[in-house]
């Protein structure tokens, strides 16, 4: 079981990391992934445009889905693949509730950030350090060893799903030129 309040969480990391791997913004940000899907004056703008009282669900899921993307070409790549646990990657079961809670929020018409507990302004300039804070997980240093394809964590998965979204995007650390792709095994 898992709660709305713990997929609003995962949610949030999971946009937060998203929005810091666009690489198309100006300034470039983490140049993860090839979009400028949330900024005013690039694709955010387009998207105003184009769906002016839901653009900002549609920035935000479509920055969403490019990460995801580029998450499961990596995990693809590793052997047992959906036994692989990533911060955009949980399993059918959880990935599902993940899509249903958004699909609900999205329909609230109420901007991401009023609904979901998003710790940066994603309409503000990138400050790496800033988004490196809000990653870290203060007195704790995750461990991972650099394996094929990314880093996988050292010990078992958190018994909390909340806690296991924060050492995966905790992993991302220090950042690195491409997606690291943090990742339990299951």
């Amino acid at each position: 079981m898992i709660s709305n309040a713990v997929i609003d969480n995962i949610l949030a990391l999971q946009i937060t990391v998203a929005w810091a791997g666009e690489g198309l913004s100006e300034p470039k940000r983490l140049d993860w992934w090839k979009t400028d899907l949330v900024d005013a004056e690039g694709g955010g703008d387009f998207l105003k445009r184009l769906l002016p009282k839901t653009y900002p669900w549609a920035s935000v899921e479509a920055v969403r889905k490019a990460a995801m993307s580029v998450d499961d070409q990596a995990r693809q790549s590793m052997a047992k693949p959906d036994e692989i646990r990533t911060l955009f990657f949980w399993g059918f079961e959880i990935d599902e509730k993940i899509q249903e809670r958004l699909d609900y929020l999205r329909h609230n018409l109420n901007p991401p950030s009023e609904v979901l507990p998003i710790p940066i302004d994603l309409y503000s300039k990138f400050n790496r350090s800033e988004f490196e804070e809000t990653i870290r997980i203060p007195g704790n240093t995750i461990e991972y060893k650099i394996v094929p394809g990314g880093r996988e964590l050292k010990g078992p998965i958190p018994a909390s799903h909340e806690l296991t979204a924060r050492h995966l995007a905790a992993a991302l650390l220090p950042l690195d030129t491409q997606y690291p792709v943090p990742f339990f095994r299951v």
